[in-house]
């Protein structure tokens, strides 16, 4: 139970009209794949939404809007006396630190990875994954600095793995544990997840999970300078301090990627500042406006997300309360409460779908690991049981909706999972697995021609470069 929910009011009654915020939605509606929506105005919601099968209770994964949470953590250390942002980082790992230090690694600071100013030249995250031995505080330390800290800026997801490390070897913490009763649970922030590393740390610039309304408790709180439901969290000056710009990273008027970088936060137009992370996770703070919106998405141009609440939502934002416009109200409602991405359309069964119902066909090597596949149709729906080399997984896919499941088996972790299939052709199935904890989603077609079968994969979303990969079948006899 949430022990201090935001409150929820009209828009009117907050200053915006319901029609201006139709029209917001409207445009996100149209920008790609929505997932979730909360705009706070005044403290009070105003409108929230999420595009079925996301859903309110349901965590998202943040990605890089993390990093704004372990800043925090960072704040809450220096408020606790335990380290200053002015603390050179080879103080806190004497024994991983290289035997001669060179004088830009050796002058880095605290605050250098709170602003991504640690001097290298690059993203130092590709080489702490290619690390074999797991030990990437080691790693991070051995890697040249090629600049003065403090004086260039570059996008460091690995500075934040070392921010993390370095709360949890002052505290014997991981940062979960720690934030938990300074941060999480003050803000309501029930069952977070963080991602750890093999060495035991939580990875602090990626890998937390939690609900949208989570992200709105936390801008809620930036907002009132580190207040949260009459209880001071974090010092009011170092909200100041952590969503100040410390280095220029652009000069361009109308990117939000180039207004200057803060404390793990970002510099915005208009005067706001924000959190956010790939794909379209956002924590937006508007100090003058009074507003704060979270979302979350799978969006490749995250710039078109805040330029409509720039263009549509800004404008609308008006000092005293407006009339209620009940009709209006309701045109929003009805928006709100029908949010939903699209559905797979085609056929529920075809003369090949009774053909090949209740059959195993044997796969080729592939590098889902995918041994066989048994089919089963029906109008209703459809059933695949793979066969994996620790185990069956079963996969329930609804026709015209979504039927949810977990993937537990072949992964590190179950993920849970809604899919639907159709048969997009008289030989062809296709099935679409959405892990609605996350921006993913799968999409895989099965074509038939007699005993045999070609299986196709396509991955929505990765880092690395999109995977399709082409599988033959065989039918078992």
């Amino acid at each position: 139970m949430t022990t201090h929910p935001l409150l929820r009011s009209t828009p009117e009654a907050q200053g915006i009209s319901s029609a201006a915020l139709l029209a917001f939605v409207d445009a996100l509606d149209s920008i790609q794949e929505m997932h979730s929506l909360m705009v706070l105005r005044h403290g009070s919601v105003v409108a929230e939404g999420w595009w079925s099968p996301y859903a309110a209770a349901r965590p998202h994964m943040l990605f890089s809007l993390s990093k704004s949470f372990t800043s925090s953590a960072i704040g809450l250390a220096v408020a606790e006396g335990r380290l200053s942002v002015d603390d050179r980082l080879l103080s806190f790992f004497p024994d991983e630190a290289p035997l001669h230090p060179d004088a830009n690694l050796a002058a880095m600071r605290i605050r250098h990875l709170l602003s991504m100013s640690t001097g290298h030249d690059q993203d130092t995250t590709a080489r702490l994954h290619a690390n074999q031995d797991g030990n990437w505080v080691k790693t991070f330390l051995a890697m040249p600095v090629e600049h003065v800290p403090g004086t260039h800026f570059v996008y460091n997801s690995g500075a934040t793995y070392m921010l993390s490390a370095v709360v949890q070897k002052l505290t014997g913490l991981q940062l979960i544990d720690y934030l938990t009763p300074r941060l999480f649970e003050p803000l309501d922030i029930q069952d977070p997840t963080w991602e750890t590393s093999a060495q035991g740390i939580n990875y602090g610039g990626w890998g937390l999970s939690i609900q949208t309304e989570d992200i709105a408790h936390f801008g809620q709180m930036y907002l009132q300078k580190g207040v949260y439901a009459g209880k001071r969290i974090l010092s009011e000056a170092w909200v100041e301090e952590a969503t100040s710009k410390h280095i220029s990273n652009g000069t361009k008027p109308d990117s939000d990627w180039e207004q200057g970088y803060c404390y793990q936060f970002w510099r915005c137009q208009h005067g706001a500042y924000r959190g956010d992370g790939a794909y379209g996770q956002y924590c937006v703070v508007m100090p003058a406006q009074d507003v704060v919106l979270a979302i979350t998405s799978r969006v490749d141009d995250m710039q078109a997300v805040l330029n409509q609440a720039w263009q549509l939502l800004l404008p609308a934002l008006a000092a005293q309360p407006l009339p209620e416009n009940a009709a209006a109200q309701a045109r929003l409602a009805g928006k709100l409460s029908g949010l939903a991405l699209a559905i797979p359309q085609g056929q529920s069964l075809t003369p090949a779908a009774a053909a090949v119902s209740g059959k195993t066909f044997l796969l080729e090597p592939n590098p889902m690991k995918i041994e066989a596949i048994r089919f089963d149709f029906a109008a209703s729906g459809s059933a695949l049981k793979l066969r994996l080399p620790d185990g069956e997984q079963v996969v329930n896919a609804g026709c015209g909706e979504w039927v949810e499941g977990i993937m537990g088996v072949g992964d590190p972790e179950p993920r849970r999972v809604a899919a639907s299939g159709v048969w997009t052709a008289a030989d062809t199935f296709e099935l679409t697995l959405r892990y609605y904890e996350t921006p993913f989603h799968d999409t895989y077609t099965f074509q038939f021609d007699g005993d045999n079968l070609l299986l196709k994969g396509d991955v929505s979303v990765v880092f690395l470069p999109n995977e399709h990969p082409q599988v033959k079948g065989k039918l078992e006899r």
